[in-house]
């Protein structure tokens, strides 16, 4: 039983860090704050466009990002913004969003799923109790925290190798590299857009992690007197 039990809490683990990382991401990607970050890094002095242009052409793609058909078809003057080199980046980019949160929607399933188990009392598993869930969540989230703070490390004294181990990771080599002279997708969203939204986003969800880890911790704390030392026995 030890074995399913310590197999589950690292999932739930994995499930908080990812839930909590979709959560913090997804306010990211409101025209509110594209619009803030474009206006901070320069978007419209890159492409010449004035506000008006820079709405329609970040709009359009920020929707088919977001909603779809992934065409990337947006136009300015009757002018595609977007050559189809940059169209099939932003297609790849979709596949991983969508990739991306269809897992952390399973994810929040599964962790909803195991505080549920969590807090019954027949049709739980042995030894899945309210206070292992909240020790998984507390791991899950100070992992993210960790993660996150010497990713963050990392990107503040090498952004630039960190952004290409990204891409490299996701998506095929010689597909993401966009003069900024020449394309629109490097104009729209420079690369102070990208470092300073890292940052932020980055955290944020420490933050918010630190905050959930907090949470948690006071969740154990009022585990019954009865019950405590014997999880602390079982060497959680």
């Amino acid at each position: 039983m030890r074995p399913f039990l310590g197999l589950a809490s690292g999932v739930v683990s994995l499930s908080v860090a990812l839930s909590l990382v979709a959560a913090v991401v997804a306010p990211f990607l409101t025209p509110a704050w594209i619009g803030f970050e474009q206006g901070r890094s320069d978007a419209t002095g890159w492409t010449g466009y004035g506000p008006a242009d820079l709405t329609t052409a970040t709009d359009g793609i920020l929707h088919d990002l977001v909603l779809g058909p992934p065409d990337f078809a947006v136009e300015v003057g009757g002018v595609p913004v977007l050559t189809e080199s940059e169209r099939a980046h932003m297609r790849d980019v979709r596949g991983v969003f969508t990739g991306f949160y269809a897992v952390s929607v399973a994810a929040v399933v599964l962790v909803a799923a195991a505080a549920l188990l969590a807090r019954g009392s027949r049709a739980r598993p042995a030894g899945w109790t309210r206070e292992r869930f909240w020790r998984a969540v507390r791991r899950g989230a100070i992992g993210l925290a960790a993660g996150l703070g010497i990713a963050g490390v990392v990107a503040l004294v090498a952004f630039d190798a960190a952004f290409e181990v990204f891409h490299r990771l996701f998506f095929p080599v010689g597909t993401y590299d966009f003069d900024p002279r020449i394309y629109r997708l490097t104009q729209l969203f420079p690369d102070a857009f990208w470092s300073e939204t890292s940052l932020v986003v980055g955290a944020g969800a420490v933050i918010v992690a630190i905050a959930v880890a907090v949470i948690a911790t006071r969740r154990i704390g009022g585990a019954h007197p009865a019950v405590a030392p014997a999880l602390a026995a079982a060497g959680r």
